[in-house]
């Protein structure tokens, strides 16, 4: 079990009611930092791999088995990640993995040519793979007797702000001083909030051990996954592959269909990710507090009916209105990943939290890379306009198992 969560169970029942809520809010606050730094890393990648391409020469093919490198390591490092925790603590295995990217953007500076590129984005893969299962299972073990969902809301939203920020900067640091010495300043940027986390959370971590006492928590070790309701689990995944496959698809393909068939110039494509992510921040943050209010099912039911509607109307809608529709359809698009991710927790017993969220995010992960290659297939044959009306179609085939998903969740928490 994660060691946050262990010393939470060390506490007694008065303790906890006094103290649990600071010590849950600064646990969100480090996993917070943590995520906007990590998401951060992987979105600078998008600002790298044209510069990349120019100046180390570059094919277009290495280019995409860059980001593709990267994604693998990403998805590939979850689960092993999440056992690390289990074994050897949450705090070191976070700070550790901030280090490991932090360090894969070092050797990225250093590179000169594709080969080195790859190596480094595989250390830079391997490194951001880690935070989400950990600290995923961080903010839900802190929020056990809380409010999970909105907590993990909020955490969510925190790697959207890492996202927005750090590739901006990157950006703008090229300009000044080129793309070795930016890459290097994300390296350090990474060891230094590494080392940051382990502090931090060794700090808390002694903090809540005092509060606790000298007394040892009873060891009820649970064997293997740790999931009571695989079945329920299981709907869970599936809900979750459909949407990240929907969101990649789209993201993937809404340049094209902004230039070809809306006539944008590449200021307004810019211009119209930026809305996209500023919204997904918001639907992050909003739709946490949304299923603590009115339930789990009947927020994705509605993020999924808007993601569908929204995504049709943009296939008709002239440039100026289907800017304005971006960030309605930005927080749909992201807002049920953070209901998505809390309810991971109520399948899952408290100390196999990092094993469930690893293996969740793993089949997350995978299916957001497998995605834009099926639809673009669809495009190729049919068109983009197509591709895309499956892709609205695809979201509404999620509201399909929101019933069966709403029997495996407590009546209080599925509806309102």
């Amino acid at each position: 079990m994660i060691s946050i969560s262990l010393s939470h169970s060390n506490m007694t029942a008065a303790t906890q009611s006094e103290h649990d809520v600071p010590q849950a809010r600064r646990t969100l606050g480090i996993c917070g930092g943590a995520h906007c730094l990590h998401d951060g890393f992987t979105d600078v990648i998008y600002v790298l791999l044209p510069i990349w391409r120019d100046a180390l020469g570059l094919s277009l093919v290495q280019v995409g088995l860059l980001k593709s490198i990267t994604s693998a390591a990403l998805a590939g490092f979850q689960l092993p990640a999440s056992f690390l925790a289990e074994r050897f603590g949450a705090k070191g295995i976070l700070a550790i993995g901030t280090i490991v990217a932090g360090v894969g953007y070092i050797l990225a500076g250093f590179a000169g040519g594709f080969i080195g590129l790859g190596l480094a984005l595989v250390v830079v893969g391997a490194g951001c793979a880690v935070q989400h299962p950990v600290s995923s299972g961080l903010v839900a073990d802190a929020y056990r007797n809380g409010p999970r969902r909105a907590a993990l809301g909020i955490y969510n939203f925190s790697g959207d702000v890492g996202k927005m920020i750090l590739p901006t900067s990157v950006a703008l640091g090229i300009g000044f001083v080129g793309w070795r010495t930016s890459s290097f300043a994300v390296g350090v940027l990474g060891l230094v909030g590494g080392i940051l986390v382990w502090l931090l959370l060794r700090r808390l971590e002694a903090h809540v051990a005092a509060l606790a006492g000298d007394e040892k928590a009873p060891d009820d070790a649970v064997k293997g996954w740790g999931i009571h309701d695989p079945r329920g689990y299981s709907l869970l995944s599936g809900i979750g592959l459909l949407d990240t496959a929907t969101r990649y698809a789209f993201l993937s393909f809404l340049p094209i269909l902004l230039v070809d068939t809306k006539d944008a110039e590449i200021e307004s494509v810019g211009f119209a990710m930026t809305l996209v992510f500023a919204g997904g921040a918001a639907g992050k943050f909003a739709c946490g507090l949304l299923a603590e209010r009115f339930g789990i099912i009947r927020t994705v039911v509605l993020t999924e009916v808007l993601t569908a509607v929204g995504i049709l109307a943009l296939l008709f809608l002239p440039l100026l209105p289907s800017l304005m529709l971006l960030p309605l359809i930005g927080v749909a698009l992201n807002g049920t990943s953070s209901v998505l991710y809390g309810t991971v927790s109520e399948f899952v017993d408290d100390n196999r939290q990092a094993r469930a969220f690893g293996l969740f995010y793993t089949i997350l992960v995978a299916s957001g890379a497998i995605s834009p290659i099926l639809f673009g297939a669809v495009g190729d044959a049919m068109g983009i306009k197509y591709s895309l009306a499956f892709v609205s179609l695809m979201a509404v085939s999620i509201i399909t198992l929101c019933p069966t998903l709403s029997s495996k969740i407590p009546e209080r928490q599925a509806q309102s």
